[in-house]
C-alpha cells in the first residue's frame, strides 16, 4: 500500500513539475508592422532570430553547423493587423526546438516577415508562396520582406516583447548590358500556363570577341547551369582593383580570396579575347521559381515544366537573337554542385537537344546514397538504425572527415524557416523537384521533416523520375547510342556532402555494364572537397573560377567525332 501511495506521490510531483514548466516557459511576443500600406503583408513565414553576436545581424547568421544562431518560425495567413500577437508555445526553433530552453540572458532580437503570395496553379491547386523577387530565392534579402532593426532584450522564459518591424528590403538594382555581356529575360508560355500568372525566364549572355565584326558567324552554345546568377560571372575587363580590402575566405581558409578572385576574373576576359580561345557563346541562366534559386533545368510536378521551357523556348530565343547555330550538336552543358546535376539531367532527358555534359561535384545522381541515405532501403533517413542504437547520420564535413553537421540538423533548420517545403533551402528543392504534389497542392515528404522517417511510395516516385542512375539503366538501349561520348563526371572524394558516394555507383554502372559503352570519363580528386571539377593541378579555390575556361575548350577540342556530316566547326574559330 505505501509503495502505491508513494508511485502516485510521484505520478503527481512530475505532473505539477511539468505543468509548471509549461506556465514559465510561455513568452508572448507582440510584433508591430510599422511599413507603409502597400508594403504590409497577408500571407508569409515570420521569423524571429535571437543571436549573442551584435557585429552581424541575425538574420545573416542561421547556419547548418555550431556558429549557428537561433530562428523561430511560424506561418501567418490571412492577416488583417499592423499588430501580430504570437506566444513562444506557437513557434517552432532551431537549433533549440523550444523557447522555453533557450538559456536566460541578453541577446540581440530581429523579427523578418517573409511574404508569400497566392497561385491558382494549372493542376487546380492553390498554393501560397514566396515569389523570387530578382535576389535568387532568398529569404533574407527578398526585396518587399519586412524586417526589425536588431535590439538588445533580456530573454526570459515567461517574458512579454515588443518589436517594431519598420524596415523594407529594396529591389535589386538590375545589371546594365556591356560590349560583351548582354541580358535578357523573356515570359515563358508553358510556365505562365502553369502557374496562372506571368512567369519569366532569364540570362547573362556573353557575346565572344568578334562578335560585331563577323556577322556572317554563327556560334555554338556553352550552358552554365547552376545557383541563380546577379550577372555573369568570372569576368572582369579590367585589372584588379588595388585598393580593394582584402576578405578572408572561411570555406577555402584564404586571407584576401577577393583578391584572386578579380585576378581570376581578369585572366578569364583575356583569355576570352585572345587569338586561341574558341568563339563560342556562353550564358548563365536564371530560374529561381517559388521554391528555391535554381529550377533544377527539369519539368517537376511541383514546380512546372522547367526543363521544356529551357529547352524550348529559351534557348532558341537566345540562338536566334545572338546568332547561335541552334542544332542540339552545337550545344553543350558544364556545371557543379546543382549545376553539375543540371548538366547531366539535362543530358539525359534531352539527349539529342545536347552534345556534351560535364558534370562536376554533382547532387546526388544515385538515390542509393542520396548523399548518406539510401532512400529505397533505409527506414531512417536520420540515423543508422540497429537493435539497441541508432547513430546520427552525417550532413558535412571537411576533407580530413570531421563532421560539423548531421543530416537532421540541416533538415530541423529548414523547417524552422519555412513548413510545407518553403524554406528556400537545399532539402526542400530536392523534394519540390523530385515529389509528386500533395493532395494539399505541396510537394510530398520524402520523409518526416521531424522524425526521419522515409515515404517508400515517394521514394518510387523519385527514383523512376529523378534517379539518374536508373533511368539510365533502365533505358539505356534507347539512351546509349544518344549518349555515348557525352557523359563526363568529376568529384572530389572527400566531398563535403558525400556527392562522391552517388558518383561511385554511377560509376559502376557505366564503366561495366554500359553496352554501347559510354565513352567519356569518371574522374576524382584525392582529398578533394566540394565542389572539384577535374582539375588536378589546381586547388579547389581557383579550379571553380575556372569553369568556362575548362570546359568550353574541353568540349571544342573533343566534339569532331560526333557531330553530323557538313556540321560547322571552323568559322567559329577566328
Amino acid at each position: 500500500m505505501l509503495n502505491k501511495i508513494i508511485l502516485l506521490y510521484f505520478t503527481f510531483l512530475v505532473g505539477f513539475l511539468n505543468f509548471s514548466n509549461a506556465q514559465v516557459n510561455t513568452a508572448k511576443f507582440t510584433i508591430n508592422l510599422n511599413v507603409p500600406a502597400e508594403q504590409m503583408p497577408k500571407d508569409g513565414r515570420l521569423l524571429i532570430m535571437i543571436s549573442d553576436n551584435k557585429n552581424v545581424e541575425p538574420r545573416f547568421e542561421i547556419r547548418d553547423d555550431v556558429k549557428t544562431q537561433l530562428v523561430y518560425g511560424i506561418d501567418i495567413e490571412n492577416l488583417t493587423s499592423s499588430k501580430i500577437e504570437v506566444s513562444s508555445a506557437d513557434l517552432y526553433g532551431y537549433p533549440i526546438e523550444s523557447f522555453g530552453n533557450i538559456p536566460k540572458g541578453k541577446y540581440f532580437v530581429q523579427v523578418l516577415f517573409h511574404k508569400y503570395e497566392t497561385f491558382k496553379r494549372k493542376d487546380g491547386h492553390i498554393v501560397k508562396l514566396p515569389m523570387e523577387r530578382g535576389e535568387g530565392q532568398q529569404w533574407n534579402l527578398a526585396p518587399g520582406n519586412i524586417y526589425s532593426t536588431p535590439v538588445e532584450i533580456d530573454i526570459q522564459k515567461d517574458g512579454n516583447y515588443n518589436l517594431t518591424i519598420s524596415n523594407v528590403i529594396p529591389p535589386i538594382e538590375q545589371p546594365v548590358d556591356s560590349k560583351y555581356i548582354k541580358h535578357i529575360k523573356i515570359q515563358s508560355k508553358l510556365l505562365t500556363e502553369f502557374w496562372g500568372r506571368p512567369m519569366y525566364l532569364g540570362a547573362h549572355i556573353l557575346l565572344p570577341e568578334g562578335f560585331e565584326t563577323h556577322p556572317e558567324a554563327k556560334y555554338p552554345l556553352a550552358i552554365f547551369h547552376g545557383h541563380f546568377p546577379s550577372d555573369f560571372g568570372g569576368f572582369r575587363t579590367v585589372p584588379p582593383d588595388p585598393n580593394l580590402q582584402p576578405e578572408y575566405s572561411e570555406r577555402f581558409h584564404l586571407d584576401g580570396y577577393n583578391k584572386i578572385v578579380q585576378e581570376e576574373e581578369y585572366r578569364f576576359y583575356k583569355m576570352w579575347t585572345g587569338d586561341n580561345f574558341p568563339r563560342v557563346l556562353a550564358i548563365e541562366i536564371q530560374h529561381a521559381n517559388q521554391y528555391y534559386d535554381d529550377s533544377y533545368a527539369v519539368n517537376s510536378e511541383n514546380l512546372g515544366p522547367y526543363g521544356d521551357a529551357i529547352t524550348y523556348e529559351l534557348i532558341p530565343y537566345i540562338e536566334k537573337q545572338f546568332r547561335g547555330i541552334g542544332e542540339g550538336w552545337a550545344r553543350f552543358v558544364y556545371g557543379g554542385s546543382t549545376g553539375g546535376w543540371e548538366a547531366l539531367a539535362v543530358q539525359v532527358k534531352y539527349p539529342e537537344q545536347y552534345n556534351g555534359s560535364y558534370a562536376a561535384c554533382p547532387d546526388p545522381i544515385d538515390f542509393r546514397a542520396f548523399t548518406q541515405t539510401n532512400i529505397y532501403e533505409d527506414h531512417n533517413a536520420y540515423y543508422k538504425e540497429g537493435t539497441f542504437r541508432q547513430t546520427l547520420v552525417p550532413g558535412h564535413r571537411n576533407y580530413l572527415g570531421a563532421v560539423d553537421a548531421t543530416l537532421k540538423d540541416m533538415n530541423l533548420r529548414e523547417l524552422a524557416l519555412g513548413t510545407k517545403s518553403r524554406s528556400g533551402q537545399q532539402w526542400d528543392i530536392w523534394e519540390a523537384v523530385f515529389s509528386p504534389v500533395g493532395a494539399d497542392g505541396y510537394p510530398q515528404r520524402i520523409w518526416d521533416k521531424k522524425s526521419g522517417v522515409i515515404n517508400k511510395e515517394v521514394a518510387e516516385y523519385w527514383k523512376e523520375n529523378f534517379d539518374m542512375r536508373h533511368i539510365m539503366e533502365r533505358d539505356w538501349d534507347d539512351l546509349g547510342p544518344k549518349l555515348k561520348g557525352k557523359l563526363n563526371i568529376y568529384c572530389g572524394d572527400m566531398d563535403n556532402y558525400y556527392l562522391n558516394n552517388a558518383v561511385y555507383l554511377t560509376e559502376d554502372f557505366l564503366e561495366k555494364t554500359t553496352n554501347p559503352y559510354y565513352g567519356g570519363d569518371v574522374d576524382y580528386g584525392d582529398r578533394a572537397e566540394h565542389c572539384w571539377n577535374g582539375a588536378h593541378d589546381l586547388p579547389n579555390a581557383i579550379s571553380r573560377l575556372r569553369y568556362h575556361e575548362m570546359f568550353i575548350t574541353k568540349w571544342a577540342n573533343e566534339i569532331e567525332n560526333r557531330v553530323p556530316k557538313g556540321a560547322d566547326l571552323k568559322s567559329w574559330r577566328y
